[in-house]
């Protein structure tokens, strides 16, 4: 059975950094991208980062140039770099394997990590 687990999320200060993690236990095969997606209180759960099985990464432009995505395959796990955190990026943080494998797709979901951004 597939699991991810997320962790790192704690409060922070506003300009602060932060390291997330998502460590999948378990195969999950025909792996499409690993991301990071976040969820505000009363808002939807948006995208924050994307990176595919082939190194390719993708940002929202409210983080591009802020976060960093990274996977280190060697230990099943993906992170998410946060620098200059503002307190519009505090949310509950969740970590996402999509799979696609003829023409269906399946995503496994962490249960989320708090991320708090306040002086």
């Amino acid at each position: 059975q597939v699991q991810l687990v997320e962790s790192g999320g704690q409060l922070v200060q506003p300009g602060g950094s932060l390291r997330l993690s998502c460590a999948a236990s378990g195969t999950i095969f025909n792996i499409y991208t690993m991301g990071w997606y976040r969820q505000a209180p009363g808002k939807q759960r948006e995208l924050v980062a994307t990176i595919t099985s082939g190194g390719n990464t993708n940002y929202a432009n409210y983080v591009k140039g802020r976060f960093t995505i990274s996977e280190d395959n060697a230990k099943n796990t993906f992170y998410l770099q946060m620098n200059s955190l503002k307190p519009e990026d505090a949310a509950n943080y969740y970590c996402n394997v999509r799979a696609v494998r003829a023409g269906y797709t399946r995503d496994y979901w962490g249960q989320g990590t708090q991320v708090t951004v306040s002086s």
